[in-house]
């Protein structure tokens, strides 16, 4: 005789809504870890359960294009010698009301 022992998960579904890509990409990138967007997102909410906090970064090497363009011109002026150091706020604050 043998004993069958059913170990049903209390689990609920949670339904959100978010862009098509967005899930699609999430989707990808979780399978590429390994893991399925669901227990990604379990793990999550069990992060943010035991933290309290959400926390999100942003992938370094990768700037907006926007980032990008500011650096160049940032480069650009700094090696033109076109920028302003200043000692202190007050300093700069007065700069800024010059202009």
């Amino acid at each position: 005789m043998y004993k069958v022992y059913i170990n049903f998960m209390n689990t609920t579904v949670i339904n959100i809504k978010t862009d098509l890509k967005v899930k699609r990409e999430a989707q990808k990138i979780a399978a590429d870890l390994g893991l399925t967007l669901s227990g990604t997102i379990n793990g999550f909410l069990k992060q943010f359960i035991r933290n309290k906090a959400v926390f999100f970064t942003l992938q370094e090497g990768i700037p907006s294009d926007y980032l990008a363009e500011s650096l160049k011109e940032s480069t650009k002026e700094r090696n033109n010698k076109n920028y302003h150091s200043f000692k202190g706020n007050k300093e700069a604050t007065a700069f800024i009301k010059k202009k």
